[in-house]
């Protein structure tokens, strides 16, 4: 009768210790002597303790930063670099069996694709195109985390520095740039404005009396702003008004 029980306490402890829960977004691999056995969906299992080994694997869309890389650009710009690697896991068995760190290998693959592609680019089109950049950092890191079970979502680039003295420049150059389409403009609205002056004086040399009108008005504006008003009335004027 001890041994009854003795062997259903055995037996119930065994159990026990054998209850694994795998949450809903995880994935459990179940590897027995070493070998892999079966992937538990999520939910309540068993497994025989001290026989089976369980890794929980999490299956959400995680992010990975890549570390500042330092890179020259085509134009030979020293910049530094950072990244943000958006990946999932969309097979457990492959990411625990295929590479040892997946993430650290993901992490190193990114660094290294980032400065190859960064390179390919000079400074202008770098800064422009940080979403052209990410999507072929994608594609290039797509084939061999595929391997290890592992979707890339999205890469996209944070952060490009570059050095001072070439901040100092862009700002002369933006500047310079401003300023010629300032005087660009400024030309053009004087040239505009010689071109109406030109045509104003040959209406007024085709009618002399519009000069007389456009005196009368000058005078109106003056005496709009002042309390006392003196006025001059070239010979000319006063011909045309009175011609005799």
């Amino acid at each position: 009768m001890f041994g009854l029980k003795l062997i259903l306490g055995i037996a119930g402890v065994i159990f026990i210790l054998g209850i694994r829960v795998i949450s809903q977004w995880e994935r459990g691999i179940v590897f027995r002597f070493g070998k892999f056995l079966r992937q538990i969906q999520p939910g309540l299992s068993w497994v025989i303790p001290f026989i089976d080994s369980i890794y929980h694997v999490d299956m959400r869309i995680r992010t990975m930063d890549v570390v500042p890389q330092e890179v020259m650009t085509k134009d030979s710009v020293p910049t530094k670099i950072d990244a943000v690697v958006y990946y999932q896991i969309f097979d457990a068995q492959k990411s625990i069996t295929a590479v040892e760190n997946f993430a650290y290998a993901s992490t190193l693959l990114a660094q290294s694709k980032l400065r190859d592609i960064v390179g390919k680019y000079d400074l202008d089109t770098l800064l422009m195109s940080k979403d052209k950049i990410g999507n072929e950092v994608l594609q290039a890191l797509q084939a061999p985390t595929d391997e290890w079970g592992v979707n890339i979502k999205s890469v996209e680039i944070k952060n490009i520095e570059i050095p001072d003295n070439m901040k100092r420049a862009m700002a002369k150059e933006s500047e310079a740039a401003r300023e010629k389409r300032a005087r660009l403009t400024k030309a053009s609205a004087e040239e505009e404005a010689s071109r109406m002056f030109a045509n104003a004086a040959r209406t007024i040399a085709e009618n002399p009396n519009a000069l007389v009108l456009r005196q009368l008005q000058t005078w109106q504006e003056i005496g709009a702003e002042q309390n006392s008003l003196i006025i001059l009335v070239p010979v000319e004027f006063a011909k045309i008004v009175n011609p005799k």
